[in-house]
């Protein structure tokens, strides 16, 4: 297969697992013919139950080995690493263009009709000051209910073997927001898209949930055309997607195959 070289133009987009291929599902639907690496930090998940510092020096590691590869942009398709290590990524790359992945708080209040409103993320990215910036700002008269969701991204990493812990712990946090009588619900780690139809059952037809997947791609596109108008349509690149993990590669490789279609081998990186 041919790699494009480390010199090449391409987007680079990393999570602490496979969560992130949610967002690159949404880069891959807004435009095809993207060069697109992917990393799965698997060996090293999952963030949002680990430590800020952690957090960050995975987030720094990552992020230069993206350059290395020729990344010319980069999407933190994680909701706990743009919490906690945005800030200090773009301290340390001023020149590089980056995107982060937030809770929708913003839009999920528009949508709101009885001010109540359910945010599923991880813990770390509830304690995020990030997190208590979004709600300063965007929550106005709404009643904002954090559900931190401990274990639901690692059992979801885990595909079918965890299926029966990913149903118990869907009925523990959705009784919360039942509990809470909220009518939207922001899935605010990239994780939870590939379970959203599993949510959606239990919190019922009358409460919206809201995925900030194509918000997030489409804001990547537009800093990419702008810095590169004439790698806009990729001729050269056509469709050409990387996969890489620092762990195991069967876990990425089966959720690219079954949620993106994507066949590509999956490459075991040490970082």
């Amino acid at each position: 297969m041919n790699h494009p070289a480390p010199n090449s133009r391409l987007i680079g987009v990393f999570d602490s697992g496979v969560g992130g291929l949610s967002v690159l599902r949404a880069l891959r639907q807004r435009q095809p013919a993207l060069p697109l690496l992917y990393i799965a930090d698997s060996g090293h998940a999952p963030y949002g139950d680990r430590n800020p510092a952690h957090v960050v020096e995975r987030s720094l590691k990552v992020t230069q080995h993206l350059i290395d590869q020729g990344a010319s942009l980069i999407v933190i398709a994680c909701n706990t690493a743009t919490a906690w290590a945005i800030d200090t990524l773009r301290e340390r790359h001023p020149t590089l263009d980056l995107v982060g992945v937030e809770p929708g708080v913003k839009p999920a209040v528009a949508l709101s009709r009885n001010r109540r409103v359910g945010v599923m993320a991880t813990p770390s990215t509830l304690a995020s000051e990030r997190f208590a910036s979004l709600l300063a700002r965007y929550a106005n008269d709404c009643k904002i209910l954090g559900v931190g969701c401990r274990g639901l991204a690692a059992a979801i990493e885990q595909g079918e073997i965890a299926c029966e812990q990913v149903d118990q712990l869907l009925d523990l946090y959705c009784a919360e927001l039942r509990r809470a009588e909220v009518d939207t619900a922001v899935l605010g780690c990239t994780h939870y898209p590939f379970v959203a139809e599993r949510i959606a059952q239990r919190l019922g037809p009358e409460v919206q949930l809201l995925d900030t997947a194509d918000a997030v791609a489409r804001q990547a596109l537009n800093l990419w055309v702008a810095r590169h108008p004439e790698r806009s349509a990729d001729s050269g690149n056509k469709g050409q997607v990387r996969l890489q993990s620092t762990g195991d590669t069967m876990v990425l490789a089966r959720l690219a195959r079954e949620q993106l279609g994507l066949f590509e081998p999956v490459e075991n990186i040490t970082l």
